[in-house]
């Protein structure tokens, strides 16, 4: 008589399994995948991912990442060391560009990560891309919950959520008419502490600025950001060099850091597990500007 092991995944192995499946599964169906890539921690996750998921060949689709100009050059350092190793193809469509160009309007009001999405779309149609993977997570902010893993996008770019496709027994429907697209969130069922857990198996390349540090900063709003040539002191604000690490990364304008000594993977995934406010709840001024500026943005256009 043949005993059978009792043989279960863990619950990394689960979240893995299923990504891989959903690249897989784009990179078979739609002519023009591209992979959002910042050089921050769920996008370093999702390139493992792919990595992964088409070994021993290289990932077969391009990379994009859409530049602010006002990026951490950590971040930008650990984006260049990824693509070089890994030999893709980066593309980078540069909001000071897009203004030069007039695809977008620099009014002084407005963020360059809100221009973002304007940049974006325009590097949609000038190259064609017919699914877009992003590395947003269901636990990050209302709005994302709101989203499916393939989230259809109409010929201006839009996401309407009352009109999202089923997703019965991980079925995905990619169906789009011409100029439409699809948004693809291969991290969808993951959570901040997932990801944190997986890039500590993996021990693979992240900026240092996710592990705490000596920075100098000043508050605003609440938030602790940056000193730099493009955050201006307002009146009252004073710098002062405390001990931070950053959970998000993204605009250096309006990324905020939090004071922590967790300098390294198990450090933070302490930290974490106790943590009240999601990242970008905690550390992103774009989303503080009301209870539904994500879903605003994703409507626009916007990851």
């Amino acid at each position: 008589m043949t005993v059978h092991a009792d043989y279960r995944l863990s619950q990394l192995d689960e979240l893995e399994g299923e990504s891989i499946h959903i690249f897989r599964e784009v990179a078979a169906e739609f002519e023009k995948p591209v992979l959002m890539f910042s050089g921050g921690k769920d996008s370093i996750v999702m390139m493992r991912l792919a990595e992964k998921a088409f070994f021993p060949a290289k990932i077969p689709f391009p990379v994009l990442q859409i530049d602010t100009g006002y990026d951490f050059p950590e971040v930008l350092s650990c984006r260049d060391s990824w693509v070089s190793r890994l030999g893709v193809r980066l593309i980078v469509a540069s909001v000071e560009e897009a203004i030069a160009k007039g695809v977008v309007v620099d009014d002084g009001k407005t963020s360059r990560n809100r221009m973002q999405t304007g940049t974006l779309l325009h590097a949609i149609e000038e190259h064609g891309f017919t699914a877009l993977f992003g590395g947003g997570r269901r636990d990050e902010e209302k709005a994302r919950a709101k989203e499916r893993v393939y989230s259809h996008r109409d010929d201006f770019g839009q996401w309407d959520p009352k009109n999202q496709r089923p997703e019965l027994w991980s079925l995905y429907n990619g169906r789009i008419h011409a100029g439409e697209h699809m948004r693809i969130f291969p991290l969808s069922n993951w959570t901040e502490l997932d990801i944190w857990h997986y890039l500590g198996q993996e021990q693979v390349e992240i900026p240092s600025i996710y592990c705490a540090h000596r920075r100098r900063v000043f508050e605003r709003d609440g938030m602790l950001l940056s000193e730099s040539e493009h955050n201006p002191l307002r009146p009252g604000e004073t710098v002062e060099e405390r001990t931070v690490r950053f959970r998000t990364v993204g605009d250096l304008t309006l990324t905020g850091c939090v004071e922590s000594d967790a300098d390294t993977i198990p450090a933070i995934i302490d930290e974490i597990s106790i943590a009240r406010l999601t990242e970008r709840g905690a550390t992103r001024g774009d989303d503080r500007f009301s209870e539904a500026a994500m879903e605003d943005r994703k409507r626009e256009g916007y990851f």
